[in-house]
């Protein structure tokens, strides 16, 4: 039998979601801290991965989300789509609520409370149903930045979701060409957002939702579901092709624009092209970590992949925490030397971050997950 037909585990993905995650907590801090008059690194490349990092979970769901549902119709002959909206609605859905209950009511009375010096950029009123639609990218857009930004991607993934599972079901025996014309379409979208129509509104939509990415991560578990032989014996995997692409991939997210050359601007800046290669870039990284046997990165500590379990957590709540932190440490932070103020930004932002998420893991999300458990024994059609 293929071995990579019944795969339970990928092996290392969860210290990726952590690492991720981070990139975004990062990318925010430095903002904020760039916003907030404190010494900062917004310029340097690295610290401002937290689109590249969203890209990332987006290849990431496409691949894990299309490899289930390869799996499933595989063994059953069909796709449970009520099974499969059940189970992301008890992993999304509670958290991606609370949030925006905090975000909208919440917050807003704590400011006035504390008086904080900060206006919400809106009100419940006028932005409820842009959450509850599953569109929150559009307060973004309407309202402009604000401290639950980081539910664009949700939003987008949920899109995603409800609309993957019934294709994948109505074209099952056509999945390839499905996740190519995906693809491509949305090239074609992406050109006329470039090149011809200026329209600010569909420009902005076309950008974020990047159906693309998760396209190319279903071609990858396309790819490894039907591979008949071991994907290390591929000459693309073999050690010295692994530390020229890993090594492009690294680079990249270090510096960015920080490298004034023209073959890297080439390479990493040209519109549309560039955003594909960057999917291509974490989907290898992607099958490299978790079925690579030889793969010069394994991932594979408890603590990685106990962080990895907790990201999505340290991705909802961190701007919300970093933004606290600032608000009431920044008249310290503003006093110290550069270097022992950003030690002790990221000691307290990583230790409250991490807190939080685990907290809310145990006593909110696992009862959620728990039940997602029962939901995946049950004979739920």
């Amino acid at each position: 039998m293929n071995k990579y037909k019944n795969i339970s585990f990928f092996e290392g993905l969860n210290s990726l979601r952590f690492f991720a995650a981070f990139l975004v907590v990062m990318h925010h801090s430095e903002t904020i801290r760039e916003k907030n008059g404190l010494y900062n690194f917004e310029w340097l490349g690295l610290f401002r991965n937290g689109t590249n990092a969203v890209v990332f979970f987006f290849v990431l769901s496409g691949f894990l989300i299309t490899y289930l549902l390869l799996k499933e119709s595989h063994k059953t002959g069909t796709v449970s789509i009520k099974h499969f909206y059940v189970k992301r609605m008890l992993r999304i859905w509670p958290l991606y609520f609370l949030l925006v209950i905090i975000g909208t009511l919440l917050v807003p009375v704590v400011f006035n409370f504390l008086h904080i010096n900060y206006v919400m950029p809106y009100n419940f009123g006028q932005t409820w149903y842009y959450f509850l639609f599953f569109l929150p990218g559009l307060v973004a857009f309407y309202f402009g930045h604000h401290l639950l930004e980081p539910l664009w991607s949700i939003g987008i993934e949920e899109v995603f979701y409800l609309i993957w599972a019934p294709l994948f079901k109505i074209g099952k025996k056509k999945i390839l060409p499905i996740l190519l014309s995906i693809i491509v379409a949305k090239i074609v979208l992406l050109g006329l957002a470039e090149f011809w129509i200026k329209n600010a509104l569909f420009v902005y939509v076309v950008n974020i939702f990047r159906f693309e990415a998760m396209a190319i991560g279903g071609l990858g578990a396309y790819f490894i579901f039907n591979r008949k032989e071991v994907l290390s014996n591929m000459l693309i995997y073999k050690k010295p092709i692994q530390l020229i692409i890993y090594s492009t991939l690294i680079a990249y997210l270090i510096f960015q624009g920080n490298v004034h050359n023209v073959v890297w601007r080439n390479v990493f800046e040209t519109p549309i092209l560039s955003g594909i290669l960057l999917d291509f870039l974490f989907l290898y990284l992607i099958i490299g970590v978790s079925l690579i046997e030889n793969n010069i990165f394994k991932f594979r500590q408890k603590f990685l992949s106990y962080l990895g379990e907790i990201s999505y957590g340290i991705y909802m709540y961190q701007l919300l925490i970093i933004f606290a932190v600032i608000q009431f440490l920044k008249k310290y932070l503003i006093q110290l030397s550069p270097a022992v103020s950003t030690l002790l930004f990221y000691s307290i932002v990583i230790i409250a971050i991490i807190s939080v998420a685990s907290v809310s893991k145990v006593v909110f999300e696992n009862y959620f997950l728990n039940l997602k458990k029962k939901v995946d024994k049950s004979p739920l059609k």
